[in-house]
Order: C-alpha cells, then sequence, then structure tokens
C-alpha cells in the first residue's frame, strides 16, 4: 500500500543523512519516478525534505527535523533486532528486512545482535517456509486448508480451519479445527503434503482455553526408568538436566527419564545401543524385546 511505502521513506530518511532515488526504488520494489512523486507527497504533509546535487547527492531530510532515537535504548534496540533475525530463517516475508533496515540501518550501531545468531530452520527449511507462508494466508483470509498427512497410523486426507502456527519442541506445527476429529488438532508441517488452499470462508470459532497449553496437545507424560554408561552422558544432557539423574556405585547414570512421545523414547533407547538398560516400566522392556529380535532377523 502506498501508505505503507510512504512511512517506509520517511523511516530510512529519518535514520540516514541521504539517500538515492534509486536506492528507495530497489528497495519498494517501484520506479524512481514513482519515488519522487512520493517525495512530494511527504513534502505537502509537512516533512521537509532537502535534495543534494551532484554525483554524491540524494534525498534527505533537515537534521532539525530528525526524531529523537532515545525512545529506544541500545539493550531493547537490540532484543528487538534479535526476535526479528530469528524469524527471518523461516518467513518468507519482505516487511521483516524492511523493519530490520528501518530499525537499524546503520548496522555498525547495534553490533552485539551480530553475536547471537537464531536459527529456526531445519533440513526442511524451503518446505517449510513454502508451508507457512500458505497457512498464514489461509489464516488470516479465514480459508480452509485441505492437506496429506503421515501418520503412525497411516497416510491420510485431512481437512482444517487453520488457526496457529506453532513453534514448539523443536518443530513447526500448525493448531487447527479438523472436520474428522471434531476437534482442534496439532499437525506437524514436516508431515503434510500436498497443501491446498481452500476458497470456502470458515466461521472462527474460540479455541478452548485447555488447547492452548502445552500438555493438551499430547499425550500426558510417563517415564522410563534406565542405567545408561557415563560414555553418553554428553548425549543426554541434550535432553534433561544435569540435577535430574544420579551416579551410581558402578559410575553408571540412573534416570528417570519423562518423555511425552512414545516413539521418541523408544528410538532414543534404541540409539543408546548395549549402553543402556532399561529397568521399568514393563512394557517398555517387552517392546524393546521385540524390536531388537525383529532387527536380528534380518540378518540372519
Amino acid at each position: 500500500m502506498k501508505i505503507d511505502r510512504l512511512l517506509g521513506i520517511i523511516t530510512i530518511l529519518l535514520n540516514s543523512e541521504k539517500i538515492k532515488a534509486k536506492y528507495l526504488a530497489e528497495k519498494f520494489e517501484v520506479s524512481i519516478r514513482t519515488i519522487y512523486r512520493d517525495i512530494e507527497d511527504i513534502c505537502k504533509a509537512g516533512v521537509p525534505i532537502i535534495t543534494f546535487q551532484g554525483g554524491d547527492g540524494g534525498i534527505g531530510i533537515v537534521k532539525e527535523y530528525k526524531l529523537d532515537k532515545s525512545v529506544l535504548t541500545k539493550n531493547e534496540l537490540e532484543s528487538i533486532l534479535i526476535g526479528l533475525k530469528s524469524i527471518q530463517s523461516m518467513f518468507i516475508d519482505k516487511n521483516i528486512d524492511l523493519l530490520l533496515e528501518k530499525l537499524n540501518p546503520k548496522q555498525e550501531d547495534v553490533i552485539s545482535v551480530n553475536n547471537i545468531i537464531i536459527d529456526l530452520a531445519s533440513f526442511h527449511q524451503a518446505s517449510l517456509k513454502e508451508k507457512i507462508e500458505v497457512i498464514r494466508k489461509a489464516i488470516n483470509e479465514r480459508k480452509e486448508l485441505s492437506f496429506r498427512y503421515y501418520s503412525k497410523t497411516g497416510i491420510y486426507e485431512r481437512n482444517i480451519e487453520p488457526y496457529l502456527v506453532i513453534f514448539r519442541l523443536s518443530a513447526w506445527n500448525v493448531l487447527g479445527f479438523c472436520e474428522e476429529e471434531n476437534d482442534f488438532i496439532l499437525f506437524k508441517l514436516t508431515r503434510m503434503t500436498d497443501i491446498i488452499l481452500s476458497d470456502t470462508i470458515f466461521n472462527v470459532r474460540d479455541i478452548p482455553e485447555e488447547k492452548l497449553k502445552k500438555k493438551d496437545f499430547f499425550n500426558d507424560r510417563y517415564t522410563v526408568t534406565m542405567l545408561i554408561d557415563r560414555s553418553l552422558e554428553y548425549k543426554l544432557i541434550d535432553y534433561i538436566e544435569f540435577s535430574s539423574y544420579e551416579i551410581t556405585n558402578d559410575n553408571r547414570i540412573k534416570i528417570d527419564m519423562p518423555y511425552i512421545n512414545y516413539e521418541f523414547i523408544m528410538q532414543l533407547i534404541l540409539s543408546f545401543g548395549d549402553k543402556v538398560e532399561v529397568l521399568s516400566p514393563k512394557h517398555v522392556i517387552e517392546d524393546l524385546k521385540i524390536r531388537v529380535e525383529n532387527i536380528l532377523n534380518k540378518y540372519k
């Protein structure tokens, strides 16, 4: 929209001594002629624009008019920039780039921002970005989504009313009202394929408060008790705190490890190989025996 472009131009000029019209045209993806018309409109609005002639010329705002930048402290600005830079890794949104430049046009002004990198991407970065863009569009326009979903029980066609994009437990998800389940369900984006944005508009439902709590998206928490060789301690602390386990007399780690996803905990245990001994519960031990036996049978 034009008003957004005008505000963007003013913000850039306020944070720069002078800027070339060509730069503004490329930044806002319009012609140089359009930029000059925008400058005229900005002047009519009472903003004192000044032009600099010559090869090193450009467009600027009278110094006395510039706003006081002390509205945000350096630490506050750094926190905002770090947050914006983190979502850059997963969102296809040119407005984020523009906002970053508005807040910090001179990159050297907030140096410590470059000391922290938050990358929310994964091996599926490209496809996830595209999925998030479609889902956000569906949420904003209140349009239904259909897709194919891969779960442990099979592959299903699903149709949902999307409400929230959620990054939780290192995974991107969409919370939507599923017509098949007649309930709000959390779907992993990596397991969704063939996403289609429907023309069907849905009436907004109230999301039950309990559905917004983390525990209600998953199964109840369970616990598995294990003895693990200390050579795997470096791997274990990726999942639990130091204070949550003890060292036994035979120098092994004893832990009551909580989990919310059964298949995840089974895969983790198997990844420990012969350096783990499960003490309880019994059904986990029996399941491990079956899985190990099946693996052995493949190589007989």
